[in-house]
């Protein structure tokens, strides 16, 4: 196992009705923005319960943000806080949202061009609003961890960054707020998790035992779930079980003290911000084809998941593999998330201009060896034609 160190301090509230705990979790004098996406929130009653919570503190709204959230967006959030001296946020939504809170949260205190917090990939934030989140989307697990990705649209540019200081104080997560989610989303929020669990524990072996399982339950109950709950979009148990594997996909703990990947992230951003994908169906489309193409690379882990995860226990070596990596292609497609980019009528014209943007942003070394060059990432998307 490799030397780490965790260290996670957001609070998860979990359950049914919860939301007169705001009440608690929240400074009494605070001056709240309330951050939300479009019109389900308001329509499925979660921001009358969330103002209900809030009870008589001074309580602002911010509506609006994208599916991937904009940086021209959110630095009118930013505003908004400077101009009415705001002191406190709340999340209301899924992980994009919650995302877009976390950039507003550090831009407030940027003394120069906020967008170096992207650049810096958050190494020059130094303080950050306070924030909790209310989650009404299981899919990033951004409601427990301090990680955040934003998409600039005037240079096409969607950039990550991380930074203690935006950690959530608190989230609350009821799974009844997924009930009335859209099949495409429950299921990209199903392939968002388990792509984010394979990121973590499809690598080399480091010996970390505890890790190991923990991902592999993960995984073996995304395959168990994942197409119930999209049969049973209003089972509390079933949804219950998602929002927090979800949740524990992107925590910090199974990707501690083990090597971690990435690289399907990074290319899947850039086909993102070029074709205006949902994130989740470009990690459908790359993963597959990335676990091919490093077959060599993860061939210890790949036999691993292909016996523990898929129960492939017959046949060569070779043989197990390939079975366990359509395994996998077959179960994203199962819950209707297509995974080759012809399935959204994208051709083969789409990778130099997808190489150029991971040059233009140092992707060019990417994965747990440092091995994904441009080569390889040209093989990989050649691959998800």
């Amino acid at each position: 196992m490799l030397n780490f160190e965790f260290y996670n301090p957001t609070r998860i509230v979990f359950g049914q009705g919860r939301y007169n705990d705001l009440d608690r979790l929240i400074p009494p004098h605070a001056r709240v923005l309330v951050l939300f996406g479009g019109e389900s929130a308001r329509k499925n009653g979660t921001l009358d319960m969330v103002y209900q919570g809030l009870g008589k503190r001074h309580v602002e709204s911010f509506g609006g943000i994208e599916p991937n959230p904009t940086y021209e967006t959110l630095m009118k959030a930013v505003e908004q806080v400077r101009a009415n001296r705001l002191d406190y946020l709340l999340a209301v939504g899924g992980g994009s949202v919650i995302d877009g809170t976390k950039f507003v949260a550090a831009a407030v205190f940027a003394s120069g061009d906020p967008w170096e917090i992207l650049l810096s990939h958050g190494a020059n934030v130094k303080q950050a609003l306070p924030f909790g989140t209310v989650l009404t989307l299981p899919a990033t697990g951004s409601e427990m961890n301090s990680g955040s990705v934003i998409t600039r649209s005037d240079i096409k540019a969607k950039l990550f960054f991380t930074n203690a200081c935006v950690f959530p104080q608190f989230s609350l997560l009821d799974p009844t707020r997924s009930y009335s989610l859209p099949p495409r989303q429950l299921a990209n929020g199903i392939v968002d998790a388990y792509t984010h669990v394979m990121e973590q524990y499809l690598t080399y072996p480091v010996n970390a035992l505890v890790q190991d399982r923990f991902a592999e339950g993960l995984l073996s109950t995304l395959i168990e779930i994942g197409p119930r709950v999209l049969a049973n979009p209003q089972d509390y148990d079933l949804q219950a079980n998602f929002m927090w594997t979800a949740t524990l996909a992107l925590n910090g703990l199974i990707g501690a003290g083990v090597p971690q990947d990435w690289a399907t992230h990074m290319i899947g951003h850039e086909l993102t911000a070029l074709y205006g994908l949902d994130h989740a169906q470009t990690l459908a489309i790359v993963l597959p084809a990335m676990l091919n193409e490093r077959k060599a690379d993860k061939r210890v882990k790949l036999m691993q998941y292909a016996e523990r995860v898929w129960g492939l226990k017959e046949g060569s070596e070779e043989a197990r593999i390939d079975a366990a990596i359509t395994r996998t292609r077959e179960f994203f497609e199962s819950l209707g998330v297509q995974t080759r980019l012809s399935g959204y009528g994208i051709d083969a014209e789409a990778i130099p201009p997808v190489l150029k943007q991971l040059e233009s942003h140092g992707m060019v070394h990417l994965g747990e060896h440092r091995s994904v060059d441009l080569d390889v990432s040209r093989k990989v998307l050649e691959a998800c034609l």
